[in-house]
């Protein structure tokens, strides 16, 4: 048995929600192997639409497993308020979700040191999204963090108070003052907390979810996207995790040998919130016209999103960076209307060519474009694969031919049913 992985290979927003709803069929498993709460995995079906920011995509499937692994860093009110809705919604949640032990804790100072740590950017900001989790991955990493299982111990408070007194004197030092409502933050998630140890089932993932991995496959579902990788992404504009294929083994604590599909999700465009370098962004009419007919403002932050035609140069960096098997392309139906679609096959830098994504991301990069014919017609009632525009399926053979990896699945709409499989 394996663990199959969907990881995004854009900046992100790539609709790793819906795939992951639309494959859980064939899984009982779905663990979120990393990231936090800046994650909005958007789910459509039914006529209903669902953001998720913690909570894996398989919730809304019968007698599923999802699982919150170590190497996500929780958020305890965001998650139990999104617990809260789900259930309002009708959907029960009660046992199909487990959290490692060794997931991180966000608190409420982490929160207010990524708000002081933006700030004290000025002009250099990077984009957080302000919810603490650069700040609870520093904690993590410099050995000093609170994790789930610590909620279980008889002295968490003490532990909490310790790490919490740590970031009121580094919010001193950056000249941040905390007001009264920081009191009320912290009555909220103490007691998010509590919910945490009394209603939650907190367990030692790792033998879990290998123990579960003899039972059948498992599909680990990633957040952001692989040009966001903190090791590979657009550096020092990335998110604070390992966002490739490689994070979904320290994620949830499985060898590279129960590694098996590794699903690529990409948008049949470009999309990207916040700062860092997008070598195809449009700023023009065109580019708005992508942002309107993709409705392309962000689930989590409410931020408009930059746009630009498909880069292929960091496509490529993504897939061999991951080992994509196969390609998901969505939303193919917001082309609809283009006469003329352009595709970045090269960058020139400093009047070089070169495929390669640069380390120098800084640098002018100035795309090379090929031109394609738009299929102008529309393609949301699409089903099957002799349903779609030829030139269409002339954009997709390219994309094919130039990362040598098929586009296994096409998505022409938001809904979990608007999908062609090839």
């Amino acid at each position: 048995m394996k663990v199959d992985v969907v990881i995004g290979l854009q900046w992100g927003d790539e609709g790793k929600g819906k795939i992951v709803d639309v494959l859980t069929p064939k899984y009982k498993v779905v663990a979120r192997f990393q990231g936090g709460p800046n994650a909005g995995h958007t789910l459509e079906f039914d006529g209903k639409k669902f953001v998720l920011h913690t909570v894996p995509s398989g919730i809304f499937r019968k007698n599923s497993v999802n699982i919150i692994g170590n190497g996500v860093v929780v958020d305890p009110v965001i998650l139990m308020d999104e617990i809260k809705k789900i259930n309002a919604a009708g959907v029960p949640t009660g046992g199909k979700i487990l959290l490692s032990k060794k997931a991180h804790l966000i608190l409420p100072t982490h929160r207010a040191l990524d708000a002081a740590q933006e700030a004290a950017k000025g002009g250099a900001k990077i984009g957080s999204t302000l919810k603490g989790i650069g700040p609870a991955y520093t904690d993590k990493v410099s050995r000093s963090g609170l994790r789930a299982g610590d909620v279980l111990r008889p002295d968490f408070l003490q532990k909490y108070d310790d790490l919490k007194q740590k970031h009121l004197a580094l919010l001193r030092q950056l000249g941040y003052p905390l007001g009264a409502e920081e009191q009320e933050k912290e009555t909220e998630w103490l007691q998010s907390v509590e919910q945490l140890r009394t209603e939650f089932t907190i367990i030692d993932s790792e033998y879990e979810v290998n123990e579960l991995l003899k039972q059948g496959n498992i599909l680990a579902e990633g957040a952001q996207g692989s040009m966001l990788d903190v090791d590979f992404g657009s550096y020092p504009f990335v998110t604070s995790s390992s966002t490739v294929c490689a994070g979904a083994c320290t994620g949830l604590g499985v060898a590279p040998s129960k590694i098996g599909e590794v699903i690529g999700i990409f948008k049949a465009y470009c999309t990207r919130v916040g700062s860092g370098p997008f070598p195809t962004e449009l700023s023009d009419e065109v580019g708005e016209k992508l942002r309107r007919q993709g409705s392309e403002f962000g689930s989590t932050t409410g931020r408009a999103r930059r746009c630009g035609w498909l880069d292929l140069v960091a496509l490529r960096y993504s897939i061999m960076v991951s080992g994509a098997t196969q390609l998901f392309m969505m939303k193919a139906d917001v082309m609809d209307n283009f006469d003329t679609i352009k595709v970045g096959v090269a960058y020139k830098i400093n009047g070089a060519a070169t495929d390669r994504y640069p380390y120098e991301v800084d640098a002018p990069i100035e795309p090379v474009y090929k031109e394609f014919r738009g299929w102008k017609k529309p393609t949301s009632g699409c089903r099957t694969e002799k349903d779609l525009p030829q030139e269409l399926l002339d954009y997709v053979q390219f994309i094919e031919q130039q990362t040598g990896v098929p586009v296994k699945f096409i998505s022409v709409g938001p809904d979990r049913s608007e999908t062609v499989l090839r």
